[in-house]
């Protein structure tokens, strides 16, 4: 990353600071550091958990700031824990406002009746090779009320470590067995919580808990998330805020214990 003079290399304000925190938060419950890239179309990061079970898909658009000045496309590598610490000081009507100036450190300045600038250190983080989780084609998918789907997550969180997601033409169902108990939560075509469904079939695949309880954290960014997976195949959840955010993950399938 380059510095020209003393100018600033990007700025950007943001008057909805908590829909930035609320994803970044999402993100670190899977990943500690990061590379965020930023081009003139926005701010994106993808990157795997440390064990490759689980990847990460987030951008936010240029067009969802109040304002956004880019002088060249810039990589940040930052720690995530230190962001959400300092996203999470930004209220309910104030403005978020982040600048960078030269490579070793990003401003991140919280501005209403006051102004606060917290200062953060960039990480020279080497890329890493990363799941091609644009090459996945999935065979169903399923639309769904984020509080219904992460209910269901912990129910089956009350009697097993994985849930089995099934979907046929017309349900979506999630089921978890232990050695004596068994949760099933089932939308049927039309229900208030299953706002869409495509399954030309039956279709089902295994997932840890422990991911997807992380993952519906985001929840928190849309009140719908979009399912998309196969027979014993990859997932992918996707949280959207239209025209503005998404933030999607991509989760292995438990290998069967049959």
């Amino acid at each position: 990353m380059s510095s020209r003079g003393g100018g600033t290399v990007f700025t950007a304000t943001l008057s909805d600071p908590k829909m930035l925190a609320d994803a970044v938060v999402s993100i670190g419950e899977l990943i500690d550091e990061g590379i965020f890239k930023v081009d003139k179309d926005g701010i994106r990061l993808k990157a795997a958990d440390r064990a490759m079970v689980a990847a990460i898909d987030f951008k936010i658009l240029s067009t969802a700031f109040d304002t956004f000045e880019l002088e060249e496309s810039v990589n940040l590598g930052v720690n995530i824990v230190n962001l959400i610490s300092v996203l999470k000081r930004a209220k309910a009507r104030e403005m978020l406002t982040l600048r960078l100036k030269d490579s070793s450190r990003l401003d991140v300045v919280i501005h209403n009746s006051s102004r606060r600038k917290f200062t953060l250190p960039l990480l020279d983080l080497k890329e890493e090779e990363l799941p091609q989780i644009e090459q996945l084609e999935f065979s169903c998918s399923a639309e769904v009320d984020s509080s219904v789907f992460k209910d269901g997550l912990e129910d089956a969180s009350v009697v097993a470590d994985s849930v089995l997601i099934i979907a046929t033409p017309e349900k979506f169902v999630m089921v978890a067995e232990g050695d004596v108990s068994r949760t099933e939560l089932e939308l049927e075509r039309g229900s208030p919580g299953l706002f869409s469904l495509d399954a030309k079939e039956e279709t089902k695949a295994r997932y840890p808990l422990d991911y997807l309880r992380k993952m519906v954290k985001a929840s928190k960014v849309s009140d719908r998330v979009k399912l998309s997976w196969g027979n014993d195949y990859p997932i992918r959840l996707e949280f959207t805020v239209e025209d503005k955010l998404s933030l999607a993950f991509v989760l292995a399938p438990r290998v069967s214990e049959e």
